[in-house]
């Protein structure tokens, strides 16, 4: 019951709390006072107004909605740009290794790379900067002017001013020039051209770059975008004095103007003049201009991303525009390379030089003798082909190359007489020990075939084999035989208990004819009916 009492008092306040909520809504109840005295007002949300639980918060107020942590570090100013604090004369421990500032390491220093630093140096010393820590307010992170030096709005003033003058000191060169050729002229026909010669003599003050008059069409115009409306520039307009591309050709059958997109691609007017000709269709400038440049430097980008290279149009571009101008130098300095070699090779027929006497009419008046078999006996020398190969070239304190040297069917080098082709020349040494081993070689052949032609003496024994039927001309030695049979027991013995054998056992292969009697002798045969009475 007492739960139950619990959760009704519970209900109960939370339907008086809703009451007085809605009385204070109605204007019919005072509005609640926050902790600095100030009325909330009753219409703000219930989600807004409750403060969370960490807060433990016991009368109402709007304190959590506020700005509750006060950070001294908040400021609308900028960093002190350029700033130095203190120069060292020498190298501090901790500093930089490539400036020597005590602000920064290493890894994050703006000063250029130096062969040696300032650690190993001591010279050079970079001043330490002005470190800043402070957290910009709300204000200062939004405000896209922090930090700017109105300062620096001077140099472009004075780049202007520059310009302008350049440009007033040259029209009065052409205003001078022009009045001296009047001057200097004294023909009377044209008297009549002065009032002509001075409107060009004017100097207009107000004229326009010629560079600012390109983007007369360019129109800022609204442009629906997926991300919302935005301004673009629409460069597809025309000036309103000017016919419109698809009043030029009025014939049903001719090219085919889109409205949507306002382009027709061909030409509607094939048959015209092309130097009296305005409009030549759209597909005239995808094939011209900066328009076919930038399909190609497409191409190119697609295919070197194909072959391996990390490079992308739309992520980098100006990274893709500088490699295809590198490419294109490459290309060019190797067409110009493979040109040269080979005028340099066949010469070039479209010059002027004249071509040697020898090479036109294959004779020269240098005198050659020749013998009976058409060799050169005196006179021009021989040339010998060149080889692919490196010529000439010594290694390993050789001093012959390889392939001077030929015997038995392997290659070797003159100086030592070596075969192997890496292997270091110790001179007349390692001559000496090559014909010192291969005598020692011969020797030690010679002494092997003179061993296996002298035949071997061996001690003839009467051997006999397992298995094989005693001959009928067989005569044993009984001394032999009486031995055998002593043996052959004792084996008997020792297959019938096998405590009596030995750990280390000698066998012997070598049977005698007095082995196999005795053997046959002792040999039990199950055919015998007086098997039974032999133990």
């Amino acid at each position: 019951m007492a739960t139950s009492s619990g959760a009704f008092k519970s209900r109960e306040d939370h339907r008086k709390q809703l009451e007085l909520e809605e009385a204070r809504k109605a204007g019919l109840a005072p509005a609640e006072v926050d902790e600095d005295g100030k009325e909330i007002n009753p219409h703000i949300p219930q989600y807004m107004s409750s403060a969370p639980w960490y807060l433990n918060a016991e009368r109402p107020s709007l304190k959590h909605q506020r700005k509750w942590k006060s950070d001294p570090n908040y400021t609308k100013a900028w960093y002190d740009r350029g700033a130095k604090i203190f120069h060292a004369e020498k190298y501090r421990k901790g500093a930089c290794e490539n400036c020597g500032a005590m602000t920064h390491d290493a890894k994050s220093c703006m000063d250029r790379p130096r062969m040696l630093g300032a650690k190993w140096t001591s010279k050079h010393i970079a001043p330490d900067e002005k470190v800043e820590a402070f957290e910009l307010d709300y204000d200062g992170k939004r405000d896209r002017w922090n930090g700017y030096d109105s300062s620096t709005y001077a140099r472009v003033i004075e780049r202007y001013e520059a310009r302008d003058e350049a440009r007033r000191k040259y029209l009065k060169e052409q205003q001078l020039k022009k009045l001296e050729e009047k001057n200097n002229n004294q023909n009377g026909d044209e008297v009549s051209d002065e009032e002509d010669d001075e409107d060009d003599l004017k100097v207009d003050e107000a004229k326009v770059d010629e560079s600012k008059q390109m983007d007369f069409a360019k129109v800022e115009k609204r442009v629906r975008t997926t991300g919302g409306g935005s301004t673009g520039s629409v460069r597809n307009l025309r000036i309103r004095e000017d016919t419109a591309k698809y009043l030029l050709n009025l014939d049903v059958n001719s090219a085919h103007y889109d409205p949507k997109t306002r382009s027709m691609r061909e030409d509607p007017l094939p048959d015209s003049d092309p130097n009296e000709k305005f409009y030549g269709g759209d597909n005239q400038y995808r094939v011209s201009g900066q328009a076919l440049e930038f399909k190609q430097l497409n191409m190119h980008s697609l295919e070197a991303f194909e072959k391996g290279q990390d490079i992308h149009m739309q992520a980098a571009p100006s990274q893709a525009e500088l490699l295809y101008k590198e490419f294109k130098i490459k290309k060019e300095k190797l067409k110009s390379q493979v040109k040269d070699t080979i005028m340099e090779k066949y010469g070039n027929a479209a010059s002027q030089e004249e071509l040697p006497r020898e090479l036109l009419l294959g004779q020269s008046e240098r005198e050659v003798e020749y013998d009976r078999a058409g060799r050169i006996i005196k006179g021009q020398e021989k040339s010998l082909p060149k080889s692919k190969y490196e010529e000439n070239v010594y290694t390993n304190n050789h001093t012959s190359v390889w392939g001077s040297w030929w015997k038995d069917h392997q290659w070797g080098y003159k100086c030592c007489k070596q075969t192997i082709k890496n292997s270091y020349c110790i001179g007349l040494v390692g001559i000496e020990a090559a014909e010192g081993a291969n005598d020692l070689m011969k020797e030690n052949m010679a002494r092997k075939e003179a061993l296996e032609e002298k035949p071997v003496q061996t001690e003839e024994k009467n051997l006999a084999t397992w298995g094989s039927d005693a001959p009928s001309d067989l005569v044993l030695d009984q001394k032999r035989l009486s031995e055998s049979l002593k043996k052959e027991e004792e084996r008997r013995r020792e297959e019938k208990d096998e405590r009596k054998r030995k750990y280390n056992v000698k066998w012997n292969d070598e049977v005698t004819a007095e082995d196999m009697e005795a053997y046959r002798m002792k040999k039990i045969h199950h055919d015998d009916p007086m098997k039974d009475f032999l133990h």
